[in-house]
């Protein structure tokens, strides 16, 4: 039974191969364009850094260098029901430097158009067991993020040779550089 998490809850990941599915819905925007939302993920280090500029893992990088960390495409739409993206994760792969993965979700060209988190509603992140395709958390973003065009979704951190999840929700008004900028 998947457990459903608050804002700053954290839980044990308990499969090493499991599916981050990310989800939302865009309110009919008056800006006259259609939303593009992109998932990213950044494996850092000890430091809070990215591992390597191939362990910036989205839509032009869909996989880490060690496999650990698929991403399985750019959904330009975000229409109908499910996940929008998912990000397929191995943890027995992952680098052995890697001690965290931060889950993102960034609204394309969201300046030019006009467009912030304020305008998706139904938002959430689920981490499902890729094998059984159990749900084992979920994460729904209940916050108004009115002039946010970024939200860091989540977390997976290592702490005493076990990975847990973190529930985060904290948006950013900027987009993928900012974090680039911010891991690099």
């Amino acid at each position: 039974m998947a457990i459903n998490l608050q804002k700053g809850q954290r839980e044990t990941i308990n499969s090493p191969k499991f599916t981050i599915g990310l989800g939302w819905d865009t309110n009919s925007s008056s800006t006259g364009t259609g939303f593009d939302l992109d998932a990213s993920v950044f494996i850092l280090g000890e430091n809070k850094k990215i591992l390597s500029d191939q362990h910036f893992v989205f839509y032009n990088n869909t996989k880490s260098p060690d496999g650990a960390v698929h991403h399985t495409g750019d959904n330009l739409t975000g229409e109908g029901a499910g996940d929008d993206e998912q990000v397929i994760v191995d943890l027995s792969k992952i680098d052995a430097q890697a001690t965290e993965i931060c889950i993102v979700v960034t609204i394309h060209e969201a300046e030019s158009r006009r467009q912030n988190f304020g305008q998706v509603r139904n938002s959430f992140v689920r981490i499902f067991d890729s094998v059984t395709n159990e749900v084992l958390l979920k994460y729904e973003l209940e916050e108004d993020f009115s002039i946010e065009t970024a939200v860091e979704f989540g977390r997976i951190y290592k702490r005493n040779n076990e990975w847990k999840f973190e529930a985060v929700g904290v948006g950013m008004k900027g987009g993928l550089q900012d974090y680039l900028n911010k891991y690099n």
